[in-house]
């Protein structure tokens, strides 16, 4: 059994800091702000033309809005352009919006959407080298280079997190080690014998590896990991500080959603920690304030809102994230813009252990579940460094008590089946929950207490 890290990794561990040689940087990395315009500007006419000529939703869109493809003559004008939300995904679930014949699909990943419905995404073959460019670019962006060992704790499977970071590893020249989710022992396990420099995670589970080595007896920062690259939930510069501690590495954020692409679409540089540079060569970036749908300036806060410049399968027009933060200059890659860390978002979405959640998918559940009244409230909790969450429902008036342990148990396989994620369900005696002026109070976050 080995014990982890070696001298030559400490030290190596502080070089990472470095910019990285020109030589490592792709063609998109090198361009200049003017070339990088010009670029943006021919991709985003093509795939306007693209949607329009075969995605019968653009097409309605479009002409409801008095706008065609040929009207994009600037970068400005696509604020003429009509919106593209997470509903539309769903009202088109579930192959709706490709914008290729299903034989030149390669892959299909899904999200957890609005109300259970999963949106569903795919790519081409060409799709996915894209994807794999853009995550091999972030990880270079966080100090990976060819030859490091990746351990990937993301999932696998329709979630976009594990395949999109395998991918762009190994694109990057990399060793990858898929170890997926769960079975914290093992992991921590893999990680002593295997000694990966990188580790791509969310943060939330790091905390819980980091416990773990530490129930096991040892210093995490004897380690080998050099690397933290940690995603798909927002976090926060105080966990990245207990980390970077602990563990005695850089911590790196990255950013990026299934319905744009999935990880990859920005990414933090290791040798600046500022924010996230969107590959804007990929992925044209705008804010909007979230109430008037008006375009704002770099430098103000709103809505992100994405349109895909390369995407062939499933072309997105400014698509709104619903996460709030502004663009600012680029630092350590000048040519492309930064975004903040995402600060909140615009609707009422709970990210439990990095999978989204929302109040109305547990409603749909409850409404189908006998012996329950439509009357429920989540309550998040933080055990450790965990986040939990407990769905108590009150029960009819009539219900027995096998009815109500049915309906628990119900509750909670149909969330786990159709929202991804494991729950406590408490059935409690009707009238019990709190109301205010008739109202349910839906979410009460006591992570914090």
């Amino acid at each position: 059994m080995s014990g982890g890290g070696t001298e030559h990794h400490r030290h190596g561990a502080h070089r990472l800091g470095e910019p990285l040689p020109a030589g490592l940087r792709d063609a998109g990395e090198l361009l200049d702000r003017q070339e990088l315009a010009e670029l943006q500007l021919r991709r985003l006419r093509q795939t306007l033309r693209h949607a329009y000529a075969n995605v019968e939703f653009y097409r309605r869109s479009f002409d409801a809005a008095g706008v065609r493809p040929e009207d994009c003559r600037a970068l400005a004008d696509l604020a003429r352009f009509p919106f593209t939300t997470k509903a539309d995904l769903r009202d088109n679930y579930p192959f709706g919006m490709f914008a290729v014949p299903m034989a030149d699909v390669r892959r299909v990943h899904a999200s957890s959407g609005t109300t259970g419905r999963p949106t569903v995404v795919g790519y081409t073959e060409n799709d996915l080298s894209v994807w794999a460019d853009v995550v091999a670019r972030s990880i270079r962006a966080a100090g990976g280079r060819p030859g490091h060992k990746v351990h990937i704790a993301y999932g696998y499977g329709l979630f976009t997190g594990g395949l999109g970071a395998h991918y762009g590893a190994e694109r990057a020249g990399c060793t990858v080690i898929p170890a997926s989710g769960g079975m914290t022992a093992r992991q921590v396990q893999i990680i002593r014998d295997f000694e990966p420099e990188i580790i791509m995670v969310t943060p939330s589970y790091m905390l819980t590896l980091l416990d773990e080595f530490e129930r096991q007896g040892v210093d995490p920062r004897s380690t080998s990991l050099r690397v933290g690259i940690f995603g798909a939930e927002p976090w926060t510069e105080e966990m990245r500080r207990e980390i970077e501690e602990r563990l005695d590495l850089h911590a790196v954020d990255i950013y990026g959603l299934s319905e744009v692409i999935g990880p990859g679409v920005s990414a933090e540089c290791v040798e600046t920690k500022d924010g996230l540079h969107v590959w804007e060569d990929h992925f044209y970036p705008e804010v909007v304030d979230p109430l008037s749908d008006e375009s704002l300036p770099d430098g103000e806060s709103g809505e992100l809102v994405f349109t895909s410049l390369t995407k062939e399968a499933m072309p997105v027009i400014r698509y709104r994230t619903r996460d709030l933060t502004r663009l600012l200059p680029g630092t350590a890659r000048p040519a492309f813009r930064r975004m903040e860390k995402v600060t909140g978002r615009s609707d009422d979405m709970i990210i439990l252990r990095g999978v989204n959640v929302f109040p109305t998918q547990i409603e749909e559940i409850v409404l189908r579940t006998p012996a329950v009244a439509p009357h429920f409230q989540l309550e998040l909790t933080r055990r450790g460094r965990m986040d939990h969450m407990a769905v108590r429902v009150e029960c009819r008036p009539d219900a027995t008590p096998e009815q109500r342990e049915a309906a628990a148990a119900a509750i909670a396989a149909g969330v786990k089946d159709g929202v991804g994620v494991s729950v406590a369900v408490e059935i409690v005696p009707p009238d019990t929950l709190e109301r205010s002026v008739g109202k349910l109070r839906r979410v009460v976050d006591a992570r914090n207490r």
